[in-house]
């Protein structure tokens, strides 16, 4: 399995496909929303939770196509489906890598983006605890809808059109635990919804992706 994940990591990072780009789309949305509706504190403050967490959901879709993609056509996957580790150990790794490698960047970025788009100080590390507890459920839910398509050409409007209605939850619950820490209010429930779907996807995510694989590789 480390084996698998560091292959993976160093993939992702010469292809330019998960690092970079997420991190840089979301960087651009944080840029371009203040310069379309003005620097006013009073404006861009009570959007902000919802700004960044769209900006960090739709960077997470940028590169769910590529998840099993690249595998898929240098024929690696095939490999992969006959190996000792298990498929849905591989969807984990896989999972995992595109966490670390888009995820994880934009929780770290996010408290200088939430200034730019004037968070109070008070929700800044709600923002960052919602992030690193969300984005997980962001790529696992990812990779499932990247095994449903895999193989399939332009799969990649497919795979948004079936993935954005499973964020859902996971946008609303994070956009309301930094609302709710900027108020001052109690954000138990909405951060522990937040976690158990986190926990909850990865918990069992894993094995229906590795069984659509199984039926796409057939």
């Amino acid at each position: 399995m480390l084996a698998l994940l560091i292959r993976d990591l160093r993939i992702s990072v010469r292809a330019g496909g998960g690092f970079g780009l997420g991190l840089g789309f979301f960087l651009i949305i944080c840029v371009l929303v203040p310069l379309g509706v003005g620097p006013d504190r009073e404006v861009l403050g009570p959007a902000a939770p919802g700004i960044l967490w769209v900006g960090a959901l739709l960077a997470c879709l940028l590169s769910l196509d590529r998840i099993f993609a690249l595998d898929y056509e240098d024929g690696s996957l095939d490999l992969l489906a006959t190996a000792p580790l298990p498929l849905e150990a591989v969807v984990f790794i896989k999972a995992l890598v595109h966490w670390l490698t888009t995820g994880l960047p934009l929780v770290l970025i996010s408290p200088l983006l939430g200034i730019l788009l004037h968070l109070p100080d008070a929700a800044q590390g709600w923002l960052m605890l919602s992030l690193l507890l969300g984005t997980p459920a962001l790529s696992v839910l990812g990779a499932f809808g990247a095994s449903l398509t895999v193989g399939l050409r332009r799969g990649g409007l497919l795979l948004s059109l079936l993935v954005l209605p499973l964020y859902m939850p996971t946008l609303i619950f994070g956009a309301e635990v930094i609302r709710r820490g900027a108020l001052g209010m109690d954000v138990s429930t909405p951060l522990a919804l937040l976690a158990g779907i986190s926990l909850g996807s990865v918990a069992l995510l894993p094995f229906a992706a590795a069984a659509a694989l199984r039926i796409n590789l057939r």
